[in-house]
């Protein structure tokens, strides 16, 4: 019960967009991932260029203009796939005004993931999306810290429906130690996954999340990205943060496997 809990929490649910607090993970999979928005606001056209919508009913974030990085639970494997579409350029998913739709060409997911941890993966495009910015990655812990902000088309509430316009929040770093004394999350891989959200709940990632970024300010105010929406039990509940792959401790593994696509 717990691993399903945790699948619906950040996997998307067909015909619904989460952004809750629940895994953005599909629901056929194990484990799930956070959505980024219940108890958030919506986002301004163009505020986070680099968002991603996946047909799949995931989020990613533009690596490069032409490879998306998302979670390895929202894809079946590596190998050649065109069935994937990404969505950019929008933040009203029904807008055809700027939009821009890609198919995918081939997917890479992390080697060795088995529904715990190494939740990351990547996916090429047939074309790239030279009208939008990319979202540089964090390759040192340094910026593992502070108040992250997270954003998506998921849930607005847990099993909600999946959202048309990009919504966005901020959540708080927790420590590991606190994030593994929660009931649910003693299984967190700490040297691959960091935890966020508040003690009393409301803010937090959801089904249709899963996949999308979590990000900051670096030192010279650019973004950066430090997490990858994986898992959480429920969304935005009091005690239950989300659960995000750790972007620093693949950042190695990801540059690599990208300039292999």
């Amino acid at each position: 019960m717990k691993n399903l809990v945790k699948a619906l929490k950040r996997c998307a649910v067909a015909g619904a967009a989460a952004l809750a607090v629940v895994s953005l993970q599909p629901v056929s999979n194990a484990q799930a991932a956070p959505a980024p928005v219940v108890g958030g606001t919506r986002a301004a056209q163009g505020e986070f260029p680099f968002m991603v919508r996946l047909s799949m009913g995931c989020g990613g974030s533009l690596l490069t203009q032409q490879i998306v990085l998302t979670a390895a639970h929202c894809v079946s494997g590596s190998g050649n796939n065109t069935s994937i579409t990404a969505t950019a350029g929008v933040v009203d998913l029904q807008n055809t005004s700027g939009r821009v739709q890609v198919r995918s060409t081939k997917v890479l997911q992390a080697p060795g993931y088995n529904g715990t941890g190494k939740d990351w993966a990547l996916i090429k495009l047939a074309s790239p999306i030279t009208t939008q910015a990319t979202l540089k990655i964090a390759t040192t812990t340094q910026y593992n810290t502070g108040t992250f902000t997270v954003a998506g088309w998921g849930s607005a509430s847990e099993g909600g429906a999946q959202q048309r316009y990009l919504l966005k929040a901020t959540v708080p770093f927790v420590s590991d130690a606190t994030c593994r004394s929660y009931s649910g999350y003693s299984g967190l891989v700490a040297s691959e996954e960091i935890c966020a959200g508040f003690t009393a709940g409301g803010v937090d990632t959801c089904q249709g999340d899963s996949g999308g970024p979590m990000f900051r300010r670096d030192a010279a105010g650019a973004w950066i990205q430090v997490g990858i929406v994986s898992w959480g039990i429920g969304c935005a509940r009091p005690n239950a943060p989300g659960v995000y792959s750790e972007v620093s401790t693949f950042a190695s593994a990801i540059t690599a496997a990208a300039a292999t696509l």
